[in-house]
């Protein structure tokens, strides 16, 4: 998964770090090895905000020459930028103007100073005509959003990236904008939208400053698990030649899958074992970890119990290659929590389902709805009666 790193957003594969420099399950030894990475990435680029930032949150140690150095070299070439601003805004034309403007701005990406960095690219959009532009600047300010994990502004700047493709743009920022939206939809627990903007892109894939290819596959998977259908998840994903090509690559990944699909319930559980450190360690699925286990969990466990009209407690124990009292503690919190639709017989030990008619359900539905429709309308004859 750490294929294509050199592709990405720098300050996206430093966040990584810096989130398993924090993360309780990483060893002191990595963190170690993790911490020079950090100091060395934020030297290298000179980002004394972010500096301040990790000192004051005791992530890195104060060294007032480093952080002095850092200042210096930051207002030589802020001074130098603003110079080539002014010249151009004297001497040269609207383009020239607009990547001077354009230069600041990803200055103040580089060293991570967030709020002037927003400002600078208000200023230099007011620059800009073109929407193509207009997006890539739209681009940064989402990869800003990554990196601070503000959801608020990622949110923004997707509205406005979709509002500026109604006055046109190309179909390979559209195409990019699917991919940053999914995962902001991943990361706020939406996964059924993460899913489908994932499967949408699957085939036009190209926002390898967001995240590798691996690590993209590795999503969708994952998402699409939980959110699809037998049926769909077969014809998008277990049959995808797109997944097929990644799939072996990433631990566990394939097993999980295919023994899904194959109802292999006691190789699916080992897969799953297996996954769930790369997902507890992933920056943006780690805040979800138990809702996925548990959303997971359920799938597995509907998709088993759909063959049956009963089963007993041993023979599901047996297929998932568990204890009868896991099965049994396992079951009853989903079946309390409206998740599975059966009831434990615990003296026979048989499992006995009761799933919804969903023609009955829609019946009953369009009656509710239609009495309700039926009053509105006799409310309001008596208004126009008056």
């Amino acid at each position: 998964m750490e294929g294509q790193e050199e592709k990405q957003e720098k300050s996206l594969v430093l966040s990584n770090k810096l989130f398993h420099l924090t993360h309780p399950d990483v060893s002191d030894i990595d963190k170690i090895r993790l911490r020079e990475e950090v100091l060395d990435a934020v030297k290298s680029d000179d980002m004394a905000p972010l500096y301040e930032s990790l000192v004051a949150d005791n992530v890195l140690e104060m060294d007032p020459k480093h952080l002095e150095s850092m200042r210096a070299k930051n207002a030589e070439e802020l001074k130098k930028i603003d110079e080539k601003v002014a010249d151009a805004e004297e001497n040269l034309g609207e383009s020239e103007v607009r990547e001077a403007h354009l230069a600041k701005s990803l200055f103040f990406i580089r060293i991570s100073d967030k709020e002037k960095a927003l400002e600078q690219l208000k200023v230099t959009e007011s620059k800009t005509v073109a929407v193509g532009q207009k997006m890539d600047l739209v681009f940064y300010t989402l990869q800003m959003g990554f990196f601070n994990m503000d959801f608020d502004l990622i949110s923004k700047s997707i509205d406005k990236a979709k509002n500026l493709f109604d006055e046109g743009g190309d179909w390979e920022r559209k195409n990019r904008l699917k991919v940053y939206e999914g995962l902001f939809c991943m990361s706020t627990r939406n996964f059924k939208k993460a899913a489908d903007l994932f499967l949408d892109s699957i085939s036009t894939f190209t926002t390898y400053e967001l995240l590798s290819y691996d690590t993209f596959i590795f999503y969708t998977v994952l998402t699409s698990i939980i959110s699809l259908d037998r049926v769909s998840l077969k014809q998008k994903v277990v049959d995808a030649p797109e997944i097929l090509t990644v799939l072996g690559k990433i631990p566990h990944l394939s097993e999980f899958m295919n023994s899904l699909y194959d109802c292999q319930y006691k190789s699916f559980f080992i897969a799953f074992a297996g996954l769930t450190e790369q997902i507890k360690l992933d920056r943006y699925l780690h805040p979800h970890f138990r809702y996925y286990m548990r959303e997971v969990r359920t799938v597995v466990y509907s998709q088993f119990l759909e063959s049956y009209k009963s089963v007993t407690m041993e023979a599901m124990a047996t297929a998932f290659g568990v204890t009868v009292e896991f099965i049994d503690l396992e079951l009853s919190r989903f079946i309390a929590a409206g998740k599975l639709h059966c009831k434990i017989d615990k003296v026979a030990g048989v499992l006995e389902t009761n799933r919804p008619d969903a023609k009955n359900a829609l019946y009953q539905a369009t009656i509710k709805q239609g009495d309700f429709l039926l009053n509105r309308i006799q409310k309001l004859s008596r208004v126009i009666d008056l």
